[in-house]
């Protein structure tokens, strides 16, 4: 049941994304034209502190027009290392500056539709480095408790499926040692 990708064309292009067109077949021979997003990968990351509280965005999202807990995330500039991206990222929106950082998942968010791939790192310290640059980014970052964050993604407070895959995961990892 695999579907044939035959080529591309692109239809609008950005520094950010690129929007194809796709002449895919069908495993009976059919074909259809699919759009395909085509973006940069995202580096994502974050810090769980010994108190096992998680380093967190509470942000607006004007598309969705929803407030919600984030961790930092930004895209990888070409010729970065994804790893070194996470803990730019990071600091640039936060402030903290990350000790060695642990890959903790890889997902493709909306694969049906995009080739995103969001890359998802944690440390365990982390030292402040000042105030973020791009304070914008966030309302405040606060340390949350590892604990309270089932609750807080049953009640829609961390509306990013790759955000709250990760965290659950954090949460589990975290508290299953401890």
């Amino acid at each position: 049941m695999q579907w044939t990708n035959h080529c591309e064309k692109s239809v609008y292009e950005t520094r950010w994304f690129r929007v194809n067109l796709a002449d895919v077949e069908l495993p009976d021979g059919r074909h259809l034209d699919h759009f395909v997003i085509r973006l940069r990968p995202v580096a994502v990351a974050t810090i769980v502190n010994g108190a096992n509280e998680v380093l967190l965005l509470w942000r607006h999202r004007f598309i969705t027009d929803s407030w919600g807990w984030e961790l930092a995330a930004g895209v990888v500039e070409d010729g970065e290392d994804i790893a070194s991206a996470a803990a730019r990222e990071l600091e640039e929106e936060t402030g903290w500056r990350p000790g060695p950082l642990h890959h903790l998942m890889s997902v493709e968010p909306s694969n049906g539709l995009t080739d995103a791939r969001h890359h998802i790192y944690w440390s365990d310290r982390g030292e402040y480095a000042g105030h973020p640059v791009d304070d914008f980014e966030s309302d405040r970052r606060e340390w949350v408790p590892l604990k309270l964050v089932p609750d807080l993604i049953a009640r829609g407070e961390v509306p990013a499926a790759n955000m709250a895959a990760a965290l659950l995961l954090l949460h589990h990892l975290r508290l299953a040692e401890g």
